[in-house]
């Protein structure tokens, strides 16, 4: 069993038939990880580098827990407290990483196209845990392998992706997922949010969050990335939360249960109120449990075994 790619660089690079191979094989290791003893010796001689020019809690221990369930060697490298500081660059960082004999490479970086960059220049496989505002293609397949969990199937479904789109990988992503796998997308947020040629992708474009809301079967709420956002895109985070904030009472109106999802970390009270990202609608936590099922799967299939 194999990908049709050699690197998981993006979601757009990929085929439908990749993805469904990707959620076969984690359907077995999520039996895997819920037995007493939760390893397997897979990937016993492979060696896999994490490389994170960002910062990250659950991708980046997702990806190391997914690799020691394998049986891999994992070698962790942060940005931070390494020679980059000293002026040393991305492609002199990972060619001597990989000197060290290292198999495969997880990579996050702030420049969009990096992987893709370093995927030209060096033999080993590598994974893209997140490139900028470009792509964060394991936290799309984990979503819509979270979604097919739940509901069944994902053709058919309507998808609304909620929040800060324009700075958003995981929405870019999410897209490219949900329709390969025959979803419906709508995007919802302020117009300030939304990048401007995002109807191109073919997803239907929303500003009223209670008209997406009643649309959707799976609300998707991102995080609003103060972090990316040089300048003021709304006036205070007390009137977004006013106006696209996803609380009980919009639920309440619906006509119907919606399911709520949520890429991580929440900003409580403003994107999502602790009252629905609590709920019974929430899978949240089950996403953080599929990741490690589906990061285990995209290591497994790229490593050819």
């Amino acid at each position: 069993m194999a990908l049709s790619q050699k690197h998981l660089l993006g979601i757009k690079n990929i085929t439908a038939g990749d993805i469904e191979q990707i959620f076969t094989t984690a359907d077995n290791f999520k039996e895997v990880i819920n037995r007493p003893i939760k390893k397997v010796p897979s990937l016993r001689d492979i060696t896999i580098a994490n490389i994170f020019f960002e910062n990250s809690t659950r991708t980046r221990l997702s990806f190391e827990l997914a690799e020691k369930r394998l049986s891999a060697d994992v070698i962790n490298f942060s940005a931070s407290s390494s020679s980059v500081k000293k002026g040393e660059t991305l492609l002199d960082t990972v060619n001597n990483i990989l000197a060290m004999k290292v198999d495969m490479v997880v990579m996050r970086h702030a420049s969009p196209g990096a992987p893709h960059f370093l995927s030209r220049h060096i033999g080993a496989s590598i994974i893209n845990a997140g490139d900028g505002t470009h792509e964060h293609p394991t936290q799309a397949l984990l979503d819509t392998y979270s979604i097919r969990e739940r509901l069944g199937e994902v053709a058919g479904k309507k998808v609304a992706i909620i929040g800060d789109i324009l700075h958003s990988r995981v929405a870019i992503s999410n897209i490219f997922a949900l329709q390969k796998l025959g979803a419906e997308v709508m995007v919802c947020g302020p117009l300030t949010l939304m990048p401007r040629h995002i109807a191109d992708l073919g997803v239907r474009v929303e500003l009223d969050v209670q008209k997406a809301l009643e649309w959707c079967d799976v609300a998707n709420i991102l995080r609003i990335q103060l972090e990316r956002q040089q300048i003021k895109y709304f006036p205070s985070l007390r009137e977004y939360a006013l106006y696209y904030g996803i609380n009980k009472a919009r639920l309440d109106r619906l006509n119907k249960e919606i399911v709520i999802m949520h890429p991580g970390p929440i900003n409580r009270g403003v994107e999502l109120d602790s009252d629905v990202a609590d709920s019974g609608h929430s899978i949240i936590l089950d996403q953080v449990e599929n990741g490690v099922a589906v990061r285990m799967a995209v290591l497994y299939l790229l490593a050819n075994r």
